[in-house]
């Protein structure tokens, strides 16, 4: 018979162990119907956290063989497939601190949260009486975002998170803060933005992890893009994150490729590329690797990227 071994991340409080079961193969089931079946038949201490089973309390989510997933959503055969092995490693969430097993605690991300006030700052124009009203594009525009369930996957695929959690915001964080800059009754959308701004947002490497693991579609990468140009528009253009994006902007504008000998200076301006990155300038030139003499000059088609730009400027923005 076809057995499944289960080897599960346990902590229980103070020290953490790798604990292994085996269950017989069933067809059709899910992953939280392994661990209740675990839980029931093998193991009543194993401890992890659930509710809706439908993809919509966000509470079930673990990390299995490295990636995060909701487990009341996900096919135990698609996990099978994806990884092609029997052997399946359960782990909490990662970039959470953990209470149990695979349960993590909350309560310090949700305190985070606040710092871009999750709420919406009433304009002037509606009331407690009257009311606000929508359009249905206005509302179209909350509508994505809204789906969150906070279920904490994207913050455990975050690669930037995994090096800087006391200066970067989760992923769902920032969700927040995009959800209520755009939507049409709120009066105060630099209120959610700014704070982004503060906690390093142009340290987003845009991996794409959050986008490619999130169980609800959310763009992410999309939203953090929006943040971004909206900090641009409050006037906040000197920051090391801006100068680096109109320096992409303009070099592919003009050539349609980089110029990497010049956009270490038109990010950190001149002294600062002398001071930390002539020595390491010098062993590439040295390797061969770059050429200071090397003056990009237009590519073939310039015509056309420089097309795209005029498209781009007027796509309509959320």
């Amino acid at each position: 018979m076809r057995k499944i071994t289960f080897t599960i991340k346990r902590f229980d409080g103070n020290k953490d162990w790798l604990q292994r079961y085996d269950l017989p193969y069933e067809n059709g089931k899910t992953l939280l119907w392994a661990l209740t079946k675990i839980r029931e038949e093998q193991d009543p201490t194993l401890n992890f956290t659930s509710a809706c089973r439908h993809a919509i309390c966000g509470s079930c989510a673990i990390r299995v063989n490295g990636n995060s997933f909701l487990t009341c959503k996900t096919a135990l055969d698609e996990i099978l497939d994806t990884f092609k092995t029997d052997d399946l490693k359960c782990e909490p969430l990662g970039n959470f601190d953990v209470v149990r097993d695979l349960v993590i605690d909350w309560k310090p991300k949700l305190e985070k949260m606040k710092v871009v006030k999750p709420w919406i700052i009433p304009k002037e124009s509606g009331s407690p009486t009257t009311g606000f009203k929508q359009s249905e594009q206005e509302f179209q525009k909350i509508a994505s975002p809204t789906d969150c369930i906070l279920c904490g996957i994207c913050a455990s695929e975050c690669t930037q998170l995994a090096m800087n959690q006391e200066g970067y915001l989760e992923p769902f964080i920032l969700n927040r803060a995009y959800r209520f800059a755009v939507d049409s009754r709120d009066g105060a959308p630099e209120e959610h933005i700014r704070p982004v701004l503060e906690n390093d947002l142009w340290k987003c490497v845009h991996c794409m992890q959050c986008v490619s693991q999130c169980p609800k579609d959310i763009n992410l990468s999309a939203e953090v893009a929006y943040l971004r140009q909206e900090t641009m528009k409050m006037g906040e253009t000197q920051n090391l994150g801006a100068r680096h994006a109109y320096a992409f902007h303009d070099d592919v504008k003009n050539k349609g490729r980089l110029n990497e000998m010049t956009l270490p200076m038109k990010t950190e301006g001149v002294v600062k590329t002398a001071m930390k990155r002539v020595p390491f300038a010098l062993r590439m030139i040295s390797k061969g690797k770059i050429n200071p003499l090397h003056m990009p000059k237009e590519v073939e088609g310039i015509a056309g990227v420089r097309k795209i730009y005029e498209y781009a400027k007027g796509v309509d923005q959320p």
